[in-house]
């Protein structure tokens, strides 16, 4: 078999757990697989390097930062395969100019383009372990470009399909995908198995798992998924097409999004085109909305609210700014304080009572909700943030029990 495995940051944070994992690739090369191996920067080296670019220049361009945030994951494989050059076994670490990985030119958020995979096949076929630095690609300049945040997962399974591996494993600190971050609570059970959708959707809703975009991949080229620990010895959740339904399993896992901000617009004059006028100017800043919620309001005008990611707040409130102007709505504000609670599963198509299930949870805590979105698989709700942890708590509680 060919296995690409995957290790994020926490799983090689220092000298022992570099040893740790490398003892999980040598077992997986030692029962006779393939392995490519995918590694994160170290812990925390990816904000550290944020923060020393900061002491230099508070606003440094996109291309010198990729230029930097790439070493950290240089350092990892160079540091995994010292580790198992030390225990014999034939290694070789492989950054992207040398694999082939092109992207686009969108610095900081690139997308993969293409992957030569012939150094990689060489290097296999000598059976040494292949070892990859994530997270990042090369332009048509030669430039080093990175993929965004969670990236290093989209680097896995795109190795994984173009290789046609037999399986992707993703470790992260936790066991697998559960109904909600057992972290926060407690009672969160892991799941053996779910669907590329329910998965795709939890990670666009803030679980922390999977990088959305890595699952997006693996549906579409369909790569056999795996999270599980580094740190125990045990399966973990399989992420594929079609599962084995639970019948009175209705929800699939509750999850949270405090990365976002809400943006009203006051005194929309009511009348064809305006809302088109809003989200064209937002879809040409590239900045995705996920919740819009439109209330009417007084003297012929209506309120247009919608969510955006924390990070496109400043762009999305400058763009909206103009577009007020031009439209002669009474003004534009933004809500930090605010949070998404989803919950998301297959069956919600063929069980009734889930969205009341949902409310009546919310409704037993006294918590308030601001705007709903719904789809075939998820419902999310939008409340104050400092009531999150305890609304993820409570609807938990209602489908899945104490």
């Amino acid at each position: 078999m060919l296995i690409v495995q995957k290790f994020g940051g926490s799983s090689v944070a220092d000298a022992e757990k570099v040893r740790r994992v490398a003892g999980i690739i040598a077992d997986t090369y030692c029962e006779g697989h393939d392995v490519v191996v995918v590694l994160s920067a170290q812990g925390d080296t990816t904000d550290e390097l944020l923060e020393k670019a900061a002491e230099i220049n508070e606003k440094p361009s996109k291309r010198e930062l990729d230029m930097l945030l790439s070493t950290g994951e240089q350092v990892s494989v160079a540091l995994m395969a010292m580790a198992l050059e030390k225990m014999g076994l034939p290694v070789v670490s492989l950054n992207a100019w040398q694999v082939g990985l092109s992207t686009d030119s969108n610095y900081g958020n690139a997308r993969i383009r293409k992957i030569s995979g012939e150094r990689l096949r060489r290097e296999l076929d000598k059976r040494r372990i292949v070892l990859f630095t994530g997270f990042q690609g090369i332009n048509r300049y030669d430039d080093i470009t990175t993929l965004g945040r969670g990236g290093s997962d989209t680097s896995a399974v795109a190795l994984a399909a173009v290789l046609r591996a037999d399986l992707c494993q993703i470790y992260t600190d936790v066991e697998g995908v559960y109904t909600t971050d057992p972290r926060k609570v407690p009672s969160a059970k892991k799941l053996d198995e779910i669907t590329y959708d329910e998965m795709l959707e939890l990670a666009s809703l803030g679980a922390k798992v999977l990088h959305n975009r890595s699952v997006e991949m693996a549906k579409r080229y369909g790569v056999n998924l795996e999270v599980l620990s580094s740190y125990v010895r045990a399966p973990g959740t399989k992420v594929k097409e079609v599962v084995k339904q639970v019948e009175q399993m209705r929800i699939s896992g509750v999850a949270k999004d405090a990365e976002i901000v809400s943006i009203a617009i006051k005194g929309v004059p009511d009348e064809p085109g305006v809302s088109f006028k809003v989200f064209r100017a937002l879809a040409q800043a590239k900045i995705n909305v996920d919740l819009i919620l439109q209330s009417v309001g007084h003297d012929n005008t209506n309120d247009i609210s919608f969510t955006v990611a924390r990070a496109d707040k400043d762009e999305a409130m400058r763009v909206m700014e103009k577009v007020v102007e031009t439209m002669g709505a009474e003004g534009v504000a933004v809500d930090e304080k605010v949070a998404k609670i989803s919950i998301v599963g297959a069956g919600m198509v063929s069980g009734s009572g889930v969205a009341a299930l949902m409310f009546e949870a919310l409704y037993d805590e006294k918590i308030n909700i601001r705007m709903i979105s719904t789809s075939e698989i998820k419902i999310s709700v939008l409340i104050d943030e400092r009531y999150a942890d305890q609304a993820v708590q409570a609807i938990h509680n209602k489908f899945f029990g104490k």
